[in-house]
């Protein structure tokens, strides 16, 4: 016929060669929404004869007569196509085919007394074939090809259907039931079944008492399940609070001291920086054409606070200086007072209340060995305290000279610390144990460029200078009364390039005049142009420098015994130190 599927063959799980043709075909298998055909275009057939299947061309839409016999016997094991579903039946669901023994034949002995599930039980009549595997369509006209079909479950009993002229639907058709004895080549046959399974898989219902012990049974361990998950819960919930409050079951926890509320020790290090950093303060500088970063210290309740004169010195006349505390507060500060011959400034903050000054030691009390503390704020850390000891007193050293005429170059007869100082510490105090200021750190010398300032240094190689707090204290009482510090002078102008030992007065002044100024304490105590200083209040002296350096350590109006050389003779006399005003 011609309904408009697909003409070509059809692949299926099984097939069979049509009989009388040269080339097996497999005929359509109608989808389950094309099953319902017109009635015009379905054939009669009787169960148990071959489905026709003629060209599409010679198929008329007049209903063929029912035939009056079949073309062959009934298939006894209705191998398909006999006996199955006809060619326009509803195609079965594809499913695993089960292991079914030909129509009529007993049920072999291992499964004629159970129930499929291993349970003895009495004959009973074969279950009825699910309705997706309809009966087979009767047969149509005698000439026609059969049509392959699909397997079925086997029933018990197969009722042919033979479908009146004019209806749709296939009608059943008694079937004979041959008897036949059991097959042991078919009952070996399962490509798809386990070996041995019984014929019936779905066994029958529990008995009635089994029914309502398995219920009471299951309310039982129902109602225990939940009575054990309530325990287990709480006894979890437990177990999970022990282990978050210590640490876990495997969670290693070391041992550790408890938290230490106490104080230090007053001269310990940390006894002394928790004396001393509420009173030390970082200045950062900006100026028109430099800044810098340093560290000062308070040293009353008006704001007054002493630095040294390279940290505020890129300020110049209209930059700003502010002034960080140790707790993060900060105000303005302004310039009162700078010397660059002894590199010290004092700087004035306003409206800051709670100031603490740091308490003055006696530098001269010192003595080598002695524990220090630096505090300041290297490259910016402010806060920064290091501790060493005193490695030497009475240091000529010499700082500056960046403008080539002098006017900047300070001496100091400084201390000399092991306790790292590095840029940024500059201006910061040098503690002894008392926590008392004995020093302003002021200068280090590095491996590559020699005793310097701190600008552009890299940093501490055990090498720190600072300037004796008595020196300091000295100028800082000049600076805040007067503005100015008055340096000591003796009135002899030296020859800096003399090589020998000792500071040779020359023999001409700068300005062509007599090196040795008419009227001054130099004069006075009969020094003369040529002669040699070799000594001043017995401490020996090799250089020019370091002959300003000792006289610069007293204050004017002291008196020193000086020790000198004249054409080969030793010489002492003493003088009486004059009073210029620095810069």
């Amino acid at each position: 016929m011609d309904d408009g599927k697909p003409t070509e063959p059809k692949a299926k799980w099984w097939s069979r060669p049509t009989p009388g043709s040269g080339a097996s075909a497999a005929p359509q298998e109608p989808s389950p929404v094309e099953d319902a055909v017109p009635a015009s275009d379905v054939t009669a057939v009787s169960a148990g004869t071959e489905a026709a299947a003629e060209p599409a061309a010679s198929v008329t839409a007049e209903p063929l007569p029912q035939a009056a016999k079949p073309l062959h016997e009934p298939d006894q094991y209705s191998t398909p196509p006999y006996g199955g579903p006809g060619p326009w039946a509803p195609a079965p669901p594809v499913q695993r085919p089960v292991r079914t023994p030909a129509h009529g034949t007993p049920v072999p002995p291992p499964y004629s007394g159970t129930n499929g599930a291993g349970i003895a039980a009495a004959p009973a009549q074969a279950p009825t074939p699910p309705a997706a595997f309809p009966p087979p369509l009767p047969q149509q006209a005698e000439g026609h090809q059969p049509q392959p079909q699909q397997p079925q479950q086997q029933p018990p009993a197969q009722q042919p259907l033979q479908q009146p002229q004019g209806q749709h639907q296939p009608q059943p058709q008694p079937h004979p039931q041959p008897h036949h004895p059991p097959s042991p080549q078919w009952l070996q046959y399962d490509p798809w079944g386990a070996p041995r399974q019984p014929l019936i898989t779905n066994p029958g219902p529990p008995l009635a008492t089994d029914a309502g012990k398995r219920r009471n049974r299951r309310g039982s361990v129902l109602v225990g399940a939940l009575l054990l998950a309530l325990v287990a819960g709480g006894i979890g919930g437990g177990i999970g609070a022990y282990i978050e409050r210590n640490g876990g079951l495997t969670q290693i926890e070391l041992d550790q001291d408890a938290r230490d509320g106490g104080g230090r020790a007053p001269d310990s290090v940390a006894g002394i920086a928790a004396s001393a950093l509420p009173s030390v303060v970082t200045l950062h500088v900006s100026g028109s054409t430099e800044s810098g970063t340093g560290t000062g210290f308070v040293l009353d309740n008006k704001g007054h606070i002493l630095t040294n004169n390279h940290v505020v010195a890129p300020a110049g006349p209209s930059g700003e200086i502010t002034v960080t505390f140790s707790g993060g507060e900060t105000a303005n500060a302004e310039v009162v007072g700078k010397d660059s011959g002894y590199d010290l400034a004092v700087v004035k903050v306003s409206g800051v209340s709670g100031l603490k000054p740091l308490p003055l030691g006696n530098s001269d009390n010192v003595r080598v060995g002695d524990p220090v503390v630096a505090i300041g704020a290297p490259f910016d850390l402010s806060n920064t305290v290091t501790s060493g000891i005193i490695s030497a007193k009475d240091r000529p050293i010499t700082a500056g000279g960046e403008k080539g005429d002098g006017s900047d170059i300070s001496y100091v007869d400084a201390l000399q610390t092991d306790a790292p100082i590095n840029p940024g510490n500059s201006g910061g105090p040098l503690v002894d144990t008392d926590a008392h200021v004995i020093g302003i750190n002021s200068a280090i010398r590095a491996a590559d460029s020699g005793s310097t300032t701190e600008g552009g240094q890299a940093g501490s190689i055990g090498l720190g200078f600072a300037i004796p707090i008595n020196q300091g204290k000295r100028v800082a009482e000049e600076l805040i009364n007067t503005g100015k510090a008055t340096h000591p002078v003796i009135g002899v102008t030296l020859d800096m390039k003399y090589t020998g030992d000792g500071a040779k007065v020359g023999q001409r002044g700068a300005d062509g005049k007599s090196s040795v100024t008419e009227g001054g304490p130099g004069a006075k105590a009969g020094i003369r142009p040529g002669d040699v200083i070799t000594e001043v209040n017995g401490g020996r002296v090799h250089s020019g420098e370091e002959l300003i350096v000792k006289i610069r350590s007293h204050r004017p109006g002291d008196r020193l015994d000086l020790k000198l050389t004249r054409g080969g003779k030793d010489l002492t006399m003493s003088l009486t130190l004059g009073s210029a005003t620095g810069t």
